[in-house]
């Protein structure tokens, strides 16, 4: 038996590939394996090539694998495509519709099934997923039981004609393919998992729930791959717990909104991607400078332009950081799990009301869109601090205003909500004085450009940097962002086996830079190599401004629009030991 296992499924965009991989994994994770997955897919509607790689697992991963075990096809692109992953001997499950063929040189056990005669049989070639899932779910030697639970879930809502089918069409895929590989195959029998229940959501779906968590009611956002599915998921959600999604014209107007419901007190937050967060940096700025509390989640994508909307990339981190004209505070939060992703929300939403301030969330689109197991939430962390938000304030004297721009020993003023008895006062994008009147006088803007940007001066999220150093003295100190971390921990394993030592941080907090407390650890480390999705190593660069260390800090850089593997992770990393 073994104790992982790599699935693939492909096809044309819109053929069923999504929700055969949506049943499958729903149907595993009901069995408590740990599970990991990866969407790829063309930037268009429908059509082009599209595959979901899914990793099975008894221990946690985070990470898709080198290889691959069984490959579904509902057609010869497919096999053309991903046949080169298969691990020797591994399986291609093919539709006999269009004559599969083996690709030369990949050595692979072909299984033609029907799979679209079938469910043609059964009334509509729809049903296709249903039969290719079945017969990778004998293949297995798994319980058709805890399958067809699965089915009749995704499909109960049609009625139980309809799910009498499916599951009709689930049994005769395995059925078929038992006959053919005369019984599960003994190499592919997975060892018993655990049985006990995780989650297994995307990165996305974590944010929007952290966001409804942290209190947030309204969320104003323009449809953009991949961020999408916050709004998709909050749209469900968001109304249960008295909010309320507004889809708007432009990104333009969903910055605006989320700072004027913030600024009348409702927690508001905006998503978007690269392109999205061009357009907002005018208003970010506008955020920064009337001292606004803003939350903005910011999904990564290949660009620039348009560039590759569905695929990896991490390289907005300049434009997050340096990105507004003129200067203001700003936080920059890079979550690196699912668990990451929901807690981060909270504290993003602290951070802002506490500081009053733009935080921007950076994740990357293999940790939004990257189905994955993790542990239940722990909800008792959740905690809600809003700051130094007053109320019950005293008249004002005549022809006076309150100084909500107060200069203040930490640099952050006192807030109070529109109508507030006592607290009336100005607010513009020009500089001011503490009353918010426009205000252009040199001492002055001296004053209140120190105020402003003394208020982050020693914050520190929970984990600012994320380190695992065994090693006092390693050979490799091995640093990344986001999505990158259980890659990174894979490689680590291959280079022990080689008696190559290693620590490992994750840097989540990309501004303010956590200089000090990374300091020691690239003190101490003979070569720092720096993984990440950009071509211009903007990780290391900032590794570089704020703590030194240039003469041995190395880059590892991927910017195809593919995720690293382990196996290039660890082949990297030995060859600069």
């Amino acid at each position: 038996m073994i104790s992982q296992l790599s699935w693939k499924i492909g096809g044309q965009q819109g053929e069923g590939v999504e929700s055969t991989d949506r049943i499958f994994s729903t149907a595993l994770n009901r069995l408590g394996y740990y599970l990991y997955g990866y969407r790829h897919f063309s930037s268009r509607i429908k059509g082009g090539h599209t595959n979901n790689k899914l990793r099975i697992s008894t221990t946690p991963k985070r990470a898709i694998s080198d290889d691959l075990d069984i490959l579904v096809a509902f057609d010869q692109e497919t096999i053309d495509l991903n046949a080169r992953e298969l691990r020797k001997g591994g399986v291609i499950v093919a539709d006999a519709k269009f004559d599969p063929k083996v690709p030369e040189g990949v050595d692979a056990r072909l299984f033609a099934v029907p799979i679209t005669a079938i469910a043609e049989e059964l009334g509509t070639s729809l049903m296709k997923n249903m039969v290719a899932s079945g017969a990778s779910w004998a293949l297995l030697g798994l319980p058709l039981d805890v399958f067809n639970k699965a089915v009749e879930e995704e499909f109960g809502r049609k009625g139980p004609a309809i799910v009498e089918k499916n599951i009709e069409a689930v049994r005769r895929g395995a059925a078929y393919i038992l006959e053919q590989a005369g019984g599960p195959l003994e190499e592919f029998r997975l060892e018993p998992a655990d049985g006990k229940k995780k989650l297994f959501i995307i990165g996305n779906e974590a944010i929007g729930l952290g966001a409804i968590a942290a209190g947030c009611r309204l969320m104003s956002a323009y449809p953009i791959t991949p961020a999408s599915e916050i709004m998709e998921y909050m749209i469900k959600k968001l109304p249960k717990f008295g909010g309320t999604v507004v889809q708007t014209e432009d990104e333009i107007a969903a910055v605006t909104m989320a700072i004027g419901a913030n600024y009348a007190g409702v927690r508001a937050m905006t998503a978007s991607a690269g392109p999205g967060l061009s357009l907002m940096m005018e208003a970010i700025g506008l955020a920064g400078m009337t001292e606004t509390p803003l939350v903005i989640v910011d999904t990564q994508r290949g660009g620039p332009s348009t560039g590759l909307p569905t695929k990896q990339e991490q390289s907005d981190l300049n434009a997050l950081v340096y990105g507004t004209h003129g200067e203001i505070p700003k936080v920059v939060i890079a979550p690196a799990t699912i668990e990451d992703c929901f807690y981060d929300m909270i504290e993003a939403f602290n951070i802002a009301e506490e500081y009053q301030v733009p935080v921007i969330v950076m994740t990357d689109l293999q940790l939004s869109l990257g189905k994955q197991s993790c542990e239940p939430l722990d909800y008792d962390r959740v905690e809600i601090r809003r700051g130094k938000l007053v109320s019950n304030l005293p008249p004002l004297e005549e022809n006076k205003l309150f100084k909500r721009y107060a200069f203040t020993e930490d640099g952050i003023s006192p807030r109070v909500l529109p109508g507030e008895k006592g607290g009336l006062h100005h607010v513009t994008g020009v500089e001011h004085d503490e009353e918010g009147r426009p205000n252009e006088n040199a001492v002055n803007r001296r004053r209140m450009m120190d105020k402003r940007l003394s208020k982050l001066k020693g914050l520190r999220i929970r984990e600012a940097i994320r380190v695992d150093a065994p090693h006092e003295v390693p050979d490799l100190l091995i640093i990344g962002m986001g999505s990158t971390g259980g890659t990174i921990d894979e490689a680590r394993e291959r280079l022990a086996a080689d008696g190559i030592t290693s620590n490992h941080i994750t840097i989540r907090q990309i501004a303010p830079f956590p200089a000090e407390e990374l300091k020691p650890h690239i003190q101490s480390a003979k070569t720092v190599i720096v993984i990440e999705h950009n071509a211009t190593a903007q990780l290391a660069n900032q590794i570089k401004l704020h703590v030194g260390g240039a003469d041995k800090i190395r880059s590892v850089l991927k910017y195809d629009g593919t995720p690293f593997l382990p196996a290039e992770v660890y082949k990297a990393c030995k060859e600069m030991k």
